[in-house]
């Protein structure tokens, strides 16, 4: 044990976030690649899952559909297909679906849609934010950055900067949940997880709301402290969601680990739960919210 964290767990998760810095770093089509793999491994995970309940999902053509997304996504960041094209996919894809559960032999019932759809959504859409965010060029949503030295003026965009950032939020909002737990959890969170606190989630949100405070400031925001804050805030909530949906399929399913991939975390999917809707949150926040106060002073 070290800090009250199992050695697997700890190690497991050191290698897990060197990778992300990796690829985050490398960005472009490598982050692409390796957000593919990761998308892949998770949605077969959760097809498992709905197969557990008597689901019969439309697994390869969703499979298939998932890596679209990505691909597209970063192809029309790239200007390598035009933005209309880029957004076609995700109800084309769709469709596609649910014509193929409706050829099968035996044709899909709601439930099997739902779940295609679902995956489709939540493993691939949501995912695609990580490119989006990533991605992003204009110095004015982090002003900070025009600090740097030049030797790092060409490395370090407000993309790769404002990734790294909400990584940190949701890092500190998973320590500091496990650590505020341990320590004074007393009050059950929700029956779909018993083993979370009132006091965790507590903990959680305020680790990350300090390290989007510091986030804000260092990325020279109007307001950085507040708005980094509420941006910390936001995402420590949609981790809790992510963690909270993954925990209600497993106990819909029956199970307690999505898979055994990571040892001390169980699956790709118990790892990256907490990153799946915050993407999202963090991309518009800073796109469309920000860009809306900076106008008004």
């Amino acid at each position: 044990m070290t800090l009250g964290f199992p050695r697997k767990r700890l190690l497991s998760g050191l290698a897990a976030g060197l990778f992300g810095l990796a690829v985050v770093g490398l960005g472009g089509w490598w982050f692409t690649f390796a957000l593919g793999i990761i998308v892949h491994l998770a949605l077969l995970e959760f097809f498992q899952m709905a197969q557990c309940t008597g689901i019969r999902p439309a697994i390869k053509t969703t499979l298939v559909a998932c890596q679209l997304l990505l691909v597209s996504t970063q192809w029309g960041v790239d200007g390598g297909l035009p933005t209309d094209l880029v957004s076609a996919v995700l109800p084309l894809s769709g469709a596609a679906i649910c014509g193929w559960l409706l050829l099968q032999p035996i044709t899909g019932s709601i439930a099997d849609v739902a779940a295609s759809i679902f995956g489709l959504f939540y493993l691939g859409f949501l995912p695609s934010h990580w490119l989006k965010l990533r991605n992003l060029s204009a110095i004015d949503l982090a002003p900070g950055l025009q600090n740097s030295s030049s030797a790092w003026s060409d490395l370090l965009t407000s993309g790769m900067a404002i990734t790294l950032a909400a990584c940190l939020m949701i890092v500190a909002s998973d320590i500091g949940s496990y650590c505020f737990g341990r320590s004074f959890g007393r009050s059950p969170l929700s029956p779909i997880s018993p083993g979370k606190t009132v006091e965790g989630a507590i903990g959680g949100l305020i680790s990350s709301t300090v390290v989007g405070s510091v986030s804000g400031e260092v990325l020279n925001w109007e307001f950085g402290f507040l708005f980094g804050g509420v941006l910390g805030a936001l995402v420590a909530l949609f981790a809790l969601v992510g963690d909270l949906t993954e925990s209600m399929m497993k106990r819909n399913a029956g199970i307690k680990d999505s898979g055994d991939v990571l040892p001390g975390h169980g699956g790709i999917l118990d790892r990256i739960d907490s990153y799946l809707f915050t993407p999202a949150v963090v991309y518009y926040f800073v796109t469309l919210l920000l860009p809306l106060i900076s106008s008004q002073i």
